[in-house]
């Protein structure tokens, strides 16, 4: 498998890895844009930009890419994060074309036809309010407000429901022709074609779009977290939950790999199994809780480190809360064993390597690596895992598992009714 790195002439990054398993070819476009990056007032832009790019150019009308990638057994999707907005093709090799053609022309040809921008309005609207029918999301909201108080990472993705009433179709547009552009976009190719053979045909297609100078994306460092915050939430339902989040450092800063075995051992690995772990024995064996899961996330700035405990019938949160944080203090004064953290490295290099196996998800990975700055952040990653010792991931947990950097978040349920 060969990878190459291209910039053309108008800042657009190119990444090139041939993987010749199968006659299938992974096309990302990769912007360096998400909510983390959105000014108030403007909270969920980026979504739903992503949105209006589906609406259709002159040269490829709304649908139209719909049944052309259909008719060829392909797939294509688009989504966006806190740290970026990344769309996708996966189809077969000799259909490579269609996909260059379709990304290249929507980078800068997209119509947002202010119908479809009030059409489009309803659905966002509408995708929010299915979400708020899950009280956790209630909590989740709240809580990165809490933990957020300057940094764009405070926002949901999907944005502020005030927002999503008020953004224009001028915003929106602004919003595009600012930060689709060549210099702010990386495009990635994964399998079965000769990068001798598609380079001219990227420089074709791509090259010859207008350079405009990289955005200035809009960030604000968060201040300094200078103690415990907490967070209660009523809502309708008849399940309660206590979370813990802590702030952690980004995704390319060498503690966070230490962070993430550490979750394997107190929550489990993503995917698979928990039963195993630290916190599923304390708090669902015990019969506090009828389920524990943690995770932290590869964002490009500091983030959170959350655990989340759904309380059983009539288990006091502050019981579950107690529970919870002995659990962490132990393996701050106590450790993890070499059995613990061997497993969780034979867990994580497993997982790894099962996300792997397709070219989309490889396609993916190059993806995410460019976004946060280390296009080796993939590559490197069991190796990374592998570097951490057991003295490492006891001193993350007492460096970073403590009460200063810590949101508390309750949710009561108030039963059933409307």
């Amino acid at each position: 498998m060969t990878t190459s790195i291209h910039t053309l002439a108008n800042g657009l990054t190119v990444i090139l890895k041939e993987v010749h398993h199968a006659p299938l070819v992974s096309h990302w476009v990769a912007y360096r844009i998400g909510s983390r990056n959105e000014r108030s007032g403007q909270t969920g832009i980026s979504h739903w930009v992503e949105h209006m790019m589906f609406k259709g150019t002159d040269k490829f009308p709304a649908g139209m890419l719909d049944h052309a990638i259909d008719r060829v057994g392909g797939q294509w999707n688009a989504f966006t994060s806190m740290d970026y907005t990344m769309y996708f093709e996966t189809l077969p090799v000799d259909q490579l074309t269609l996909a260059l053609e379709a990304e290249a022309d929507r980078m800068v040809n997209a119509l947002f036809d202010p119908e479809e921008v009030e059409s489009e309005r309803t659905v966002i609207i509408s995708e929010r309010q299915g979400i708020e029918n899950r009280p956790t999301f209630w909590l989740g909201e709240q809580m990165r407000a809490t933990a957020f108080h300057v940094h764009g990472y405070h926002h949901e993705i999907i944005g502020d429901l005030a927002d999503l009433h008020t953004i224009t179709r001028d915003d929106l547009y602004a919003h595009y022709q600012t930060h689709y552009a060549p210099s702010n976009a990386t495009l990635i190719l994964v399998g079965a074609f000769d990068t001798a053979q598609i380079l001219p045909q990227i420089e074709a297609l791509y090259g010859t779009l207008p350079s405009r100078p990289q955005p200035k994306l809009f960030v604000r460092p968060e201040p300094p977290q200078l103690g415990e915050r907490r967070v209660v939430v009523e809502r309708p339902g008849k399940t309660a939950f206590v979370r813990a989040a802590y702030k952690t450092p980004p995704a390319t800063h060498p503690d966070w790999f230490k962070l993430e075995l550490l979750d394997s051992v107190l929550s489990g690995t993503n995917g698979l199994d928990n039963k195993s772990s630290r916190l599923y024995q304390a708090l669902v064996q015990s019969g506090l809780a009828a389920n524990v899961s943690g995770g932290l996330q590869n964002t490009v700035d500091p983030f959170l480190y959350t655990l989340s405990v759904t309380l059983n019938d009539g288990v006091k949160h502050e019981d579950a809360e107690r529970a919870l944080l002995t659990e962490l203090e132990r393996v701050q004064q106590e450790g993890i064993s070499e059995a613990e953290l061997a497993k969780a490295k034979k867990q994580a290099r497993a997982v790894f390597a099962y996300a792997q196996e397709s070219v989309t998800e490889q396609a993916h990975a190059l993806a995410e690596s460019a976004i946060l700055g280390e296009l080796d952040w993939a590559d490197r990653y069991t190796e990374r895992l592998e570097a951490v010792t057991l003295a490492d991931v006891q001193a993350a947990a007492q460096q970073y598992l403590v009460p200063r950097q810590r949101t508390v978040g309750w949710l009561i349920p108030t039963g059933s009714e409307a």
